[in-house]
Formats: C-alpha cells, structure tokens, sequence
C-alpha cells in the first residue's frame, strides 16, 4: 500500500508539472480563431480544377518563390529561399540577378523607378538596385520590425508594406494562427524624410497590399480574419478602414492590381478540412504549442491546395481558380496579371506557373 501511495503521489506530481508547464510556460496566450461561415455571405464560385492546365517556368530553379512582380520592359523577378532575386526575360532565359544571404525574402515589388522593392521577414523593407541592396526600414517607432511580408509603392515615392505580426516571425507563423491575436500592422515608409510610421495596427496576420488604380484606397488581406480591408488615401473617408470582402473561404494571402482595376488574391488553406476543432478551444491551442510535432500537424494541410479569386473593385468576386488537391500546384501565395496571363508564386513549389486567362 505504501508504495502504490507513492506511486500516485508521483504520477500527481508530474501531473500537475505537466500543468504548470502547459498554461505557465506555452509560447502563446491563446483566443478563439473565429472561422468563415459553412455558407459563405460572399457569393464565392464553387471550386474547380482549372489551376491544373498551369505552365511550369523555371522548374528546379526557384525554390519557395512566395510572390512575383514584373517591371516596366516586361521582365518577371521572384525572391526565393536560398536568398536569390531571379529574373525572367522575354526571351524565357533566366538571370540569378541577385543574392541576399537570407532565407525569408517575401512580397517583391517593381518601384516607378529602378529596382526591386523586397519584403524580407528578418531584415525589413530593403531595394534591390544594380548597385546592391539598401535597407529602408528596419525600425518603426523604435522597435524591431520584426515580420515584413509586403510592400507597394505609390506614385508619390511613398511605400506602404505590412508587417504580419510583430510577436512571431515567418518560422513561427503557426504560433500567431494558434495565439489568433491581431499582431498585425500597416507601415508607411517615406522616401523624402526616410522616417516609416503605423498607418494601421491591431491586424489579424497583415499580408499582401494592393494600391487602387487611382490610389484613392488602399487593400490589406487579414489573413485570419479570412477578410480584407480597405483604407481611404483620399476623398470624405480619408483614414477611414471599411471592409472590401469578408468570409473568405481561405485566408487571403497576397493581393495585385490588375490591368482592368480588379484585383487578383491568393487564398491559402489555414485551417485544413477536418482541423477546425483546433481553432475553438483555447486549452487544446496551449497543450498543442508546447510540442512542435503537433504544431507542424497543424500547418501541414495549408500547402495541399491553391486557390486564386478575382475581386472587382467594389468587393464582388468575379472569377475563382483552383487546384482543390494541389496535384499539379499548390500552396499559391500570389497571382499577378500580364498580357493575358496569370503568373502564381508560391512557398512551397519550385517553379513559377503561368496561367492563360484566354
């Protein structure tokens, strides 16, 4: 009888240091994740298989290549992990323009002048040039930016790029989904001054940014949220947010202007079917973030499919395109329109795909 006491007084003991563990020491203060309707209010067209007939370019090449841009004589760059900024010709040869020692190069953009405007997890808003690169921003208020993700530069010089979340960085990401606390914000880096101030804070995963065709608003998806936002730039509602569309089937990722004032937005599956019990109880979030097996299982379903939606610019979805089980491309994080085609980065293919719209 004595030792089966001691026996329990032990088992009691790890039990309660298991606790202590869990709720004192978890790396995150967990709320509920509120998830899109079963229904969608929006009226999303139903999923197809149509992201199958995509081109490959540069397959082997790009590794992770997450966004895309195209500059003014029509040559297509991408950063990928190991640190490189390629470019495509018309001719279809690719050039290792540059190298960045860096693993968390993210948004790219094409400024109205010369170069390259980069998204760099780790290092802030950088501009790739001939010359080399320069960082931009690296700070804001004093602080460390910690998770730049993209950037979009206006006709006035001014840049305005999203921070995901100023907790977690990029190898982290998961930890934000499963803490569901708005980290997120909105920078505004001025060129004349060199001085980046918070347009917006208090954001669910600030991601991709998207200026309108008349720079009267600008776009931000909130990634869990599964929603975007529009902030006016000019006019009655200047500095007024309002949402563009919401109870997206996926969370938002990137988001382009197009030719026509439309705009084209990357979903990707955050919560993968049959994992949404994760993201409704606050005690299960804090046992899974304490072991890393477990928070890999709940990301693992977000790379199995990619979607891309067409929203016009009044909020209505027009055209949606998929590959619902990621056969032959998946985890898309952004699409851009050029000549007729849209051109998909993502984190986890090896290749850029190129889409015909007609």
């Amino acid at each position: 009888m004595a030792v089966f006491k001691k026996c329990l007084v032990f088992l009691l003991v790890l039990l309660t240091a298991f606790a202590l563990q869990i709720i004192f020491f978890s790396p995150i203060s967990p709320d509920i994740l509120e998830l899109p309707l079963t229904s969608p209010s929006a009226s999303v067209p139903p999923s197809n298989n149509q992201l199958q007939k995509v081109i490959k370019l540069g397959e082997g090449l790009l590794e992770g290549p997450e966004d895309v841009a195209v500059d003014e004589d029509g040559a297509l760059y991408t950063a990928t992990r190991g640190g490189w900024i390629r470019r495509l010709h018309r001719n279809g040869s690719w050039e290792d323009w540059k190298k960045f020692e860096s693993n968390t190069l993210l948004g790219i953009a094409t400024p109205k002048r010369d170069g390259l405007i980069v998204c760099d997890a780790d290092k802030g808003l950088l501009k790739f040039t001939d010359d080399g690169v320069t960082v931009l921003a690296s700070h804001v208020g004093g602080s460390e930016i910690r998770f730049a993700d993209d950037a979009i530069e206006a006709s006035d010089g001014s840049i305005y790029f999203s921070v995901a979340s100023t907790k977690y960085g990029l190898h982290d990401w998961t930890l934000d989904l499963l803490e569901a606390k708005p980290h997120g914000q909105i920078l505004k880096y001025d060129p004349s001054t060199q001085h980046t101030s918070i347009l917006l804070d208090g954001l669910y995963f600030a991601n991709g940014v998207a200026l309108s065709k008349d720079e009267d608003f600008l776009l931000l998806c909130e990634t869990f949220r599964f929603r975007c936002l529009k902030y006016w730039l000019k006019g009655e509602s200047k500095g007024k947010t309002e949402v563009f569309v919401e109870n997206l089937p996926s969370g938002p990722d990137n988001i382009n202007l197009a030719p026509d004032g439309s705009f084209w937005i990357a979903l990707i599956q955050i919560v993968p079917q049959g994992m949404e019990f994760v993201h409704t109880s606050k005690a299960l979030k804090l046992i899974i973030s304490n072991f890393p097996k477990l928070v890999e299982l709940v990301q693992s379903g977000v790379k199995k499919k990619a979607t891309v939606i067409n929203v016009a610019a009044n909020g209505n979805i027009i055209k949606r395109f998929d590959d619902p089980d990621g056969t032959v491309v998946s985890f898309v994080t952004s699409a851009l329109v050029f000549e007729d085609h849209l051109y998909l980065g993502s984190l986890k293919n090896d290749f850029v795909a190129k889409f015909p719209l007609k």
